[in-house]
């Protein structure tokens, strides 16, 4: 598992597209799984499930992205998981990592 949270500076919708738009065009076989908005007020969510193929593992990962914004403060929560093979250990955590990887540029951009 390979986790990142943030606190964000910017306009929610711009930060979740811009997202988005990383993940999915930063590899040929990633999708997005499920999705889910919620909205109460000042508050707003939303979770994002991404799958993509692991060629290093042989394997699919998924990175989940939570994003949150509570009046002015918005805060960010991905984690990738499923890159092990192994039944008791995890041995390979190589295509979680770099799963996550691939949106930490675009995080950098509106990091507070």
């Amino acid at each position: 598992m390979a986790k990142l949270e943030c606190a964000l500076r910017g306009d929610f919708d711009t930060i979740l597209n811009d997202l988005t738009n990383t993940i999915m065009c930063g590899s040929a076989s990633a999708s997005i799984e499920e999705e889910s908005d919620f909205c109460d007020g000042d508050c707003r969510q939303a979770v994002r499930a991404f799958e993509r193929y692991s060629y290093f593992g042989g394997n699919r990962v998924s990175l989940t992205i939570v994003l949150l914004k509570n009046q002015d403060k918005i805060s960010l929560t991905a984690i990738a998981t499923g890159g092990s093979q192994a039944v008791l250990f995890k041995i390979n955590t190589v295509g979680e990592e770099s799963f996550l990887e691939t949106i930490i540029e675009t995080v950098e951009k509106y990091k507070a």
